[in-house]
C-alpha cells in the first residue's frame, strides 16, 4: 500500500484486501475510518483501490462514534439491571449522549448501579460486531422491542429531528452485537453505526450525568420514557476538564445571576419565555440599545418602526405562512362572534403577532418609487417579535418568546450584494469586539441538496447557487474559521451565522446575515435602474445582536455577571467606614452622579465589613471607601473586584479615573495594578 497526507488527515491507498484494524488497530487514537465519503467501523473489510482516512478519537466525527458507543454500553448495562426495560433511541449529542428507555422512574441510586455495570462492560473489552439483516430478521430478533419495531417499519423516513436516524436510514438494516472474548453475544441493538472496535476504547473518560423524563420521538402524545444522559471523552483528563467547565458554567448561569443581581425575572402570570426586565437589567438593555442604534446610524441605516401585529395575509405574501407557521402564534380574530362559552362561532379578520420584521420593511420600501441612486437602502429597527417556542425549548434569556431584534434589511442591486454582505460582516465583527467577544467563527447555512427537505425551501436552483456562492466566498475571504451547515438555511435563502466563544470556551450562535431573493419577488419590489428599466432588488437580512435578550444572557455568562465598567448596571458602590463619613462621601457621590456615573451609596446601618461583602456581591467595578484618613486628606480609597486596593486617592483624581475608565469602553476589569 502507499501512504500520502492531506491537509487534515492521513490517507492510505490500499493495494491488498485488509480491514481498518489491520491498518490502525495498534493506534487507539483511531476509532473509525472514512472510505469513499462513508464513515465505517475499523473492522469492516476493505478492497483494492480503496482510499482510507483514519477518524481520530478527538475529531468531531470520532467523538460522535465514541459517545454513541457509550450510549450502547449504557443501554446494555441498564437492561441487565432492569430486564423489562424497552429500548428507545440513543444518539450522540453535543458533549455527550443519551439513551431513552420505557422503564420505571430512575433514581440516583439506579444511575450509580448503571455506571458500575458499565465499568464492568468496558473492562470486558466487548467487541462491537456489525451484521446486515433483512427487515424480517430484524423484526424476529427484536420482537420484544416495540420501539425498534416501529423504526424498522419507518425505515427510510426517519430524520435527525427525533434522533432516530442513528438507528435506521434509507439503506440496509444493521444490528450491532456486543461480543465477549469467548465469542458469546452479550447484547444487541438495531443501529446504523459505526462504533469503536471494542468497549475498552471508552477507558475512564466517560460518566453518566443525569436522568430526565422524555417522550417517544419527542411527542408528548406518545409513551413517556426515562432518558439517561452521559458524556464521553478521549481521556480522563478530558472528562475532568469538561466537568470543570460544567462547574464554571453553573456559576455563570445567567438565570441564577439574573436573580442575584436583580436584572430580570419571569412570572407564571405573564407566561413562559416572556422576561420582565428590572431597573438594573433595564440599564444594560438600554446601554446595548443606545450603542447599537448609534452604530447603525453611523453605518448608513435609517431608523424605522413597525407594529407588533398585522393581518394574516401579510405573512402569506412574505411566505412565512406556511413555511414558518410552527414558529408563529395562532391567529387573533378581530370582530369574531363567540358563544356564551367563548368559542368562536363566526370568524372575523385574522391577525398575527409578528414573528419577524421583514414583511413590514418591504411595505416601507414599496410605499413609493425607488431609484438606483438610493441603493443600497438600509432600514433598521428595534422590533419586538413573538415566536411560539415550545415550553421544553424556552430557557432563560437565551431562548425566549418575545424577542427584541436589532433587525435590519438592506435593499440593493444584485451587483451590490457582495459588498453589502462584506459591509454587514465587518459591522457585526466590530460590534462583537466592542462587547468583548473576539473569538469567532462563521457558519454558512445552505439548502439541503439531498432532497430530504426540498419542500422547506423556495426559489430556483440558479438563485440558490448564486446566493450560496456569494456567502461562501465572503466567509472564506474573511480569514475566519468557516463551518458548513447543509440544510440549515432559511426557507428564502442561505445565511452566515457568526459563532462566538465565551470566556470558558462555549460556542454561542450570535448574529446572522441572510441573503433573500424570494421576498422581493413575492412583494413585487422594484427600483428604477440607471437605464430607466424596472429591476428587482436583492434583500439582505441582518441582526447584529440577533436578539437583545439572548445577547444579554450570553454577556452575563461571559462576564460571570462582572460586567465591564461602561456596561455595569451599578458602576460604583460607595461605602463609608462609619456614619460620620456619610456626608463627606455623599459629596463625592454627587460629583459622580452629575457626570452620569451609576452610583449606589450604602448608608445603611450595617457594619462596615458587611457593607464590603454586600458590595462584592453587587459585582460593581469600583468600590469607593471613605474613612477618617481619607476625609482628612480630601481623598477616597478604591477596592476593586480582584481584591486589590488603592488608598487615599485624591477625590479629583478618583473621579477622573472612574470617568475615564467608563468612557474608554474597555472590557477589562479595573484594578490597582492597571
Amino acid at each position: 500500500m502507499t501512504v500520502r497526507r492531506t491537509d487534515d488527515a492521513e490517507q492510505v491507498t490500499l493495494t491488498t484486501t485488509t480491514t481498518g484494524l489491520d491498518l490502525f488497530g495498534d493506534d487507539r487514537t483511531v476509532v473509525a475510518m472514512r472510505v469513499a465519503g462513508e464513515l465505517r467501523d475499523l473492522a469492516r473489510e476493505l478492497n483494492d483501490g480503496d482510499v482510507v482516512e483514519p477518524v481520530t478519537i478527538d475529531s468531531p466525527e470520532g467523538l460522535s462514534v465514541l459517545r454513541h458507543s457509550a450510549g450502547h454500553v449504557t443501554a446494555q448495562a441498564l437492561q441487565s439491571l432492569h430486564v423489562d426495560a424497552k429500548l428507545g433511541i440513543g444518539p450522540p449529542i453535543t458533549d455527550g449522549f443519551y439513551y431513552d428507555f420505557a422503564t420505571d422512574a430512575l433514581t440516583p441510586e439506579d444511575l450509580k448501579a448503571i455506571e458500575k455495570k458499565m465499568g464492568q462492560i468496558v473492562k470486558e473489552r466487548q467487541r462491537f460486531v456489525r451484521r446486515v439483516v433483512s427487515d424480517e430478521e430484524a423484526r424476529s430478533e427484536l420482537a420484544a422491542e416495540p420501539f425498534k419495531l416501529e423504526l424498522i417499519a419507518d425505515k427510510g423516513s426517519s430524520t435527525d429531528a427525533d434522533g432516530s436516524s442513528v438507528e435506521v436510514g434509507a439503506g440496509e438494516l444493521t444490528i450491532y452485537d456486543n461480543v465477549r472474548r469467548d465469542g458469546s453475544v452479550a447484547w444487541k441493538d438495531l443501529c446504523r453505526g459505526p462504533h469503536i472496535p471494542h468497549t475498552g476504547y471508552l477507558g475512564n473518560g466517560w460518566a453518566l450525568t443525569r436522568t430526565s423524563a422524555a417522550y417517544w420521538r419527542g411527542d408528548q402524545r406518545n409513551t413517556a420514557l426515562q432518558r439517561v444522559y452521559g458524556t464521553a471523552w478521549p481521556s480522563k483528563d478530558d472528562l475532568q476538564a469538561y466537568q470543570h467547565r460544567l462547574e464554571e458554567a453553573a456559576k455563570r448561569d445567567h438565570r441564577k445571576l439574573g436573580v442575584e443581581l436583580d436584572l430580570f425575572s419571569f412570572h407564571e402570570v405573564v407566561g413562559s419565555g416572556l422576561p420582565l426586565f428590572h431597573p438594573r437589567g433595564g440599564v444594560i438593555k438600554r446601554a446595548m440599545e443606545d450603542y447599537v442604534r448609534t452604530r447603525h446610524i453611523e453605518e448608513g441605516f435609517d431608523y424605522v418602526g413597525t407594529p407588533h401585529i398585522a393581518k394574516e395575509d401579510l405573512f402569506y405574501t412574505s411566505g412565512h405562512l406556511p413555511y414558518y407557521a410552527d414558529g408563529m402564534f395562532p391567529p387573533l380574530l378581530e370582530d369574531a362572534e363567540r358563544d356564551e362559552h367563548g368559542a368562536v362561532v363566526r370568524g372575523g379578520q385574522a391577525y398575527r403577532l409578528k414573528a419577524m420584521n421583514c414583511p413590514m420593511h418591504n411595505l416601507i420600501f414599496s410605499s413609493r418609487g425607488r431609484s438606483y441612486r438610493e441603493l443600497p437602502l438600509r432600514f433598521f429597527e428595534f422590533g419586538t417579535v413573538y415566536r411560539d417556542e415550545k415550553s421544553g425549548v424556552v430557557q432563560g434569556l437565551t431562548r425566549v418568546r418575545s424577542i427584541t431584534q436589532d433587525d435590519s434589511h438592506s435593499y440593493c442591486a444584485k451587483e451590490q450584494a457582495p459588498d453589502e454582505v462584506r459591509h454587514l460582516l465587518r459591522f457585526i465583527l466590530s460590534l462583537l469586539t466592542d462587547f468583548g467577544l473576539t473569538d469567532v467563527a462563521l457558519e454558512v447555512s445552505t439548502r439541503d441538496e439531498d432532497g430530504r427537505k426540498a419542500d422547506k425551501f423556495i426559489g430556483s436552483d440558479e438563485q440558490w447557487a448564486e446566493a450560496t456562492a456569494i456567502l461562501e466566498a465572503i466567509a472564506h475571504e474573511s480569514g475566519l474559521p468557516v463551518v458548513a451547515d447543509p440544510g440549515g438555511a432559511a426557507y428564502y435563502g442561505p445565511k452566515i451565522s457568526i459563532q462566538a466563544k465565551d470566556a470558558i470556551g462555549r460556542t454561542w450562535q450570535m448574529s446572522t446575515i441572510q441573503y433573500d431573493f424570494n421576498q422581493p419577488e413575492r412583494f413585487e419590489l422594484e427600483y428604477t435602474a440607471s437605464d430607466g428599466s424596472r429591476q428587482r432588488p436583492v434583500m439582505i437580512h441582518s441582526a447584529k445582536f440577533g436578539s437583545i435578550e439572548r445577547f444579554m444572557g450570553v454577556l452575563i455568562e461571559h462576564y460571570a455577571g462582572a460586567f465591564p465598567a461602561w456596561l455595569s448596571p451599578v458602576q460604583v458602590v460607595a461605602v463609608p467606614v462609619a456614619a460620620e463619613f456619610n456626608d463627606y462621601l455623599d459629596g463625592v457621590v454627587a460629583r459622580l452622579r452629575a457626570a452620569g456615573v451609576r452610583v449606589q451609596f450604602d448608608d445603611s446601618d450595617d457594619r462596615f465589613g458587611k457593607k464590603i461583602r454586600n458590595a462584592a456581591k453587587e459585582k460593581a467595578p469600583f468600590v469607593l471607601i471613605a474613612g477618617g484618613d481619607d476625609r482628612d486628606a480630601g481623598a477616597v480609597s478604591f477596592r476593586f473586584r480582584d481584591g486589590s486596593q488603592r488608598n487615599q486617592v485624591p477625590v479629583d483624581e478618583a473621579v477622573a479615573h472612574i470617568i475615564d475608565i467608563i468612557g474608554s469602553r474597555t472590557n477589562s476589569s479595573p484594578s490597582a495594578d492597571a
